[in-house]
């Protein structure tokens, strides 16, 4: 997969002090034309990397919250077209520049809307255009961010040893944007783009703010659960009592928990049909439930079926189903145990003080 450069701006990004206090400041430094590019130090710099953002796996629904790499689309009222969308007309601009001046001009805009983000670091902005001749005429745009690397050295002669570097820059870790998103080889989409950062920072959401992002599976099963929960309150309980009271404030602490405990209102059959709505849209979601020190991750549709919850003496036990038992890394004794029989396995859990 192989790119080649139209045109390509360079800028340092320099930050000092921290916080809302934090002055930020932009400098460009060189926009290289695709001959000037093919010439430069820049070529050497980033061979590879744009065929590794082209590259980089991304799920439409991440399986974390926190996944680093996210599709993006720009934001449309219904009935509107694209170039409704801010975000949208200034990287068409850059992307469709004519000459150096223009795409230097659109550069410029992307390169002060990404310092004004409230978590920008000091480092180098690289901002291209490029064309993957091998499936389309139209070019790529692709954002490029190398945060600056602490305590770098570079060796010199006997004498000296090491020489410190000051703002050296890595395509390590390297912050990204690609536009349009290509879902698959020879496929384009232009309402899409594509991102990756750092899994704890949410640059580009601050950067974009007239794209949106796809949901994690973690929000989308969050909301459908929240939505099924809402649906059985106004079925079951009369619209003032108590009871529908006492369970929407108990649901709105859920919905804002981190960490939540057995609610204990469903029935297994409930639960299950309604696991079972969730399986039939996404079959990979995942189940991850933890007791007291004993953490269990199985998918959703395990429940009901090879995993079952049950209640004794007012403890909780979770049982598994399965062919065979496993054991890797450490050694027991228990991977020469004979099971015992369920029943007795229940009765000295049910004897138990």
């Amino acid at each position: 997969m192989e790119f080649m450069i139209q045109n390509l701006s360079f800028y340092l990004i320099q930050v000092d002090g921290k916080g809302e206090e934090a002055e930020k400041h932009v400098k460009h430094f060189q926009t290289l034309s695709s001959e000037q590019y093919e010439e430069s130090d820049l070529k050497t710099f980033l061979d590879g990397e744009l065929t590794k953002i082209v590259k980089r796996k991304v799920d439409r629904h991440a399986k974390s919250d926190s996944a680093p790499t996210k599709i993006g689309r720009f934001i449309v009222e219904p009935g509107h077209e694209l170039t409704s969308n801010p975000n949208y007309n200034l990287f068409h601009k850059t992307r469709f520049a004519e000459d150096k001046e223009t795409f230097r001009e659109a550069c410029d805009q992307l390169a002060q809307m990404y310092i004004e983000t409230s978590a920008v670091r000091g480092g180098a902005l690289v901002i291209a255009t490029a064309k993957l001749t091998k499936f389309f005429d139209d070019p790529f745009v692709f954002i490029m961010k190398c945060d600056f690397e602490p305590k770098v050295a570079r060796i010199t002669d006997a004498s000296t040893l090491i020489h410190n570097v000051e703002m050296a820059i890595t395509t390590k870790n390297m912050k990204s944007v690609q536009y349009p998103f290509m879902p698959e080889e020879g496929m384009m989409d232009a309402a899409e783009l594509k991102i990756h950062q750092s899994s704890h920072s949410r640059y580009f959401e601050d950067f974009l703010k007239w794209v949106e992002f796809e949901k994690s599976m973690p929000e989308i099963v969050k909301s459908q659960v929240y939505g099924m929960v809402k649906e059985h309150i106004e079925e079951t309980y009369n619209e003032e009592s108590d009871e529908r009271v006492e369970f929407e404030q108990a649901m709105e602490e859920w919905a804002i928990s981190p960490k939540r405990e057995l609610q204990e209102r469903f029935s297994t059959d409930q639960v299950v049909e309604a696991a079972s709505q969730i399986v039939e849209q996404s079959p990979d979601v995942e189940l991850k439930v933890k007791l007291d020190h004993v953490s269990v991750k199985a998918l959703l549709s395990d429940f009901g079926d090879s995993i079952h919850l049950a209640k004794v003496n007012g403890r909780y036990i979770l049982m598994i189903e399965s062919e065979s038992v496993m054991f890797e890394k450490g050694f027991s004794p228990l991977e020469f145990l004979k099971p015992d029989e369920l029943h007795e396995v229940i009765q000295r859990i049910q004897t138990k003080e």
